[in-house]
């Protein structure tokens, strides 16, 4: 995966701000915030219960009796 240095950082920021114009950043900000949000609820939720479900489906294993 190509590292992004700073140079490249300040360009992408660049194009972000002729693209989208100073008004409209703020939105965008509080948008990719939410969906961050969003998304780590989603996978907390998603690995909790599985993590629960693990340790309680699997029950102890009888020896078996030999006939």
């Amino acid at each position: 995966m190509p590292n992004i240095g700073p140079g490249e950082l300040i360009l992408i920021l660049a194009v972000i701000l002729v693209v989208f114009g100073p008004g409209k950043l703020p939105e965008i900000g509080a948008a990719v915030g939410r969906s961050f949000r969003e998304f780590r609820k989603a996978t907390s939720e998603a690995v909790e219960p599985a993590e629960g479900r693990s340790a309680t489906k699997s029950p102890a294993r009888r020896p078996k009796r030999k006939v």
